[in-house]
């Protein structure tokens, strides 16, 4: 009985959480819509607030198939897939969703890109791979992708887009459209800078406690100021400049970790690219 009085009262005050925020929103933007269309979409948005882990897995694995059907290639080297999901498992062991089933691809692109979507499945493109110097440098952004995991961004993402449009509208008849807003969102449009300073001193928390050098995502960071605006990576994050200074203040002082032995990054990894 006291847990059926807690969903009761949570979700009483989420209603009131939505008609007191979300409500005059919505209503601004949908004048002359039917107020039981807007009562449903606001109980819609309340609901895809609540997604589960296993929902959120669920509908990772589903984008997971798409985007490697229809958007990217595994690259076909078994040996430098386990090495790159080896460091992700490290990462995310220590984060604050250690429990989602995390799964860590490369894919096959020269662009310079790493991204996550929903339920612990993460992205890195041969592209990177180059790009980096070592292993703590990956291991930074492998972080910074776990940090959008954690602290489900693209799930945020979503809610805003649903409060505009109506998330019936975005499921199309069946849930096709969905998945495509979700794979647009991860791959193209731009984060805003909170989710990405949230992820970096996330990216951060994990990579001194897998034992990594701290130093290793703003040294990649460093990496991108030689490359143009346009390149994947930059184009849906802030300018590195603002990132590293963020990551400075935060970094301890005397810090030392693994992952920092280029010439065993290039063996492990830029001998099979």
């Amino acid at each position: 009985m006291g847990r059926r009085w807690r969903r009761f009262w949570a979700l009483l005050l989420s209603s009131c959480l939505f008609f007191g925020v979300v409500w005059p929103v919505q209503a601004q933007r949908s004048r002359g819509v039917p107020w039981p269309v807007l009562l449903q979409r606001g109980i819609e948005i309340l609901q895809w607030s609540n997604l589960s882990d296993r929902q959120e897995v669920q509908l990772g694995r589903q984008i997971h198939q798409q985007l490697l059907t229809q958007e990217f290639q595994v690259y076909p080297d078994p040996e430098l897939q386990r090495y790159v999901a080896t460091i992700g498992q490290r990462l995310a062991s220590v984060s604050d969703r250690p429990n989602l089933p995390y799964e860590f691809t490369v894919v096959r692109s020269s662009q310079v890109n790493a991204f996550a979507t929903l339920g612990g499945f993460v992205y890195v493109t041969t592209g990177l791979l180059r790009a980096a110097d070592n292993e703590a440098q990956l291991a930074g952004v492998l972080g910074h992708e776990i940090g959008h995991i954690v602290h489900r961004h693209l799930v945020q993402q979503l809610r805003e887009v649903a409060i505009a449009q109506g998330v019936s509208a975005l499921l199309g008849t069946d849930g096709s459209q969905l998945n495509a807003l979700l794979i647009e969102l991860a791959l193209r449009r731009p984060r805003s800078r909170q989710h990405e300073f949230e992820a970096d001193a996330s990216a951060l928390q994990y990579l001194l406690r897998a034992g990594y050098d701290g130093r290793g995502l703003p040294e990649f960071l460093g990496k991108l100021r030689g490359y143009p605006p346009a390149l994947a990576f930059l184009s849906t994050h802030p300018a590195p400049e603002t990132r590293i200074a963020a990551l400075q203040r935060l970094l301890p002082p005397n810090l030392s970790g693994d992952g920092m032995d280029a010439t065993l990054y290039r063996q492990r990894v830029l001998s099979r690219l």
